[in-house]
């Protein structure tokens, strides 16, 4: 088991809140690693894997307008991801990563770019952007990996403006 899922774990049960997830480039790994861990029904409430641009805007109510200015790899993107799934998926979190695991550049952006973003209402709001190195599985573990540290650190209040 992954021991940041369970620190999220263990800091969303403490709070009684719950959190859902928005991937793009790792593809569900996320939500596969929350899962992973014993009892994780009461905390994570599902995910949306919007991995083609179209259906961040469809799913997960990221504006077009944004899209199409910026593309799919952007800190503004990165948190309505995280807005749109909270609010459809009814959590009091909402995590999201988008970002480009490689081999090639996506949105003028190379690869190892991502942002990872926590929706959870006034005040716990945060976007970070990443710069990963490595192949493409190394882009997508590290992502995991940092996406869960952020939500735990903003859940466990650590992480202020």
């Amino acid at each position: 088991m992954n021991p940041a899922a369970e620190a999220v774990h263990r800091a969303l049960k403490e709070r009684g809140a719950t959190v859902a997830t928005a991937e793009s480039l790792t593809g569900g790994l996320i939500g596969a690693a929350l899962t992973a861990v014993p009892g994780a029904s009461a905390t994570y409430r599902g995910g949306v894997v919007a991995y083609a641009t179209d259906l961040k805007a469809e799913l997960l109510g990221v504006p077009r307008d944004l899209l199409a200015e910026h593309g799919a790899v952007h800190p503004d993107v990165a948190l309505a991801m995280a807005h749109g799934v909270r609010h459809a998926l009814t959590a009091s979190f909402g995590l999201s990563v988008t970002g480009v695991a490689g081999p090639d550049p996506q949105d003028g952006r190379p690869a190892g770019t991502v942002f990872a973003a926590v929706a959870g209402g006034a005040g716990q709001n945060r976007v970070t952007e990443l710069h990963l190195t490595g192949g493409r599985d190394h882009i997508r573990s590290g992502t995991v990996e940092q996406a869960l540290h952020l939500l735990n650190a903003v859940v466990l209040g650590t992480m202020r403006n």
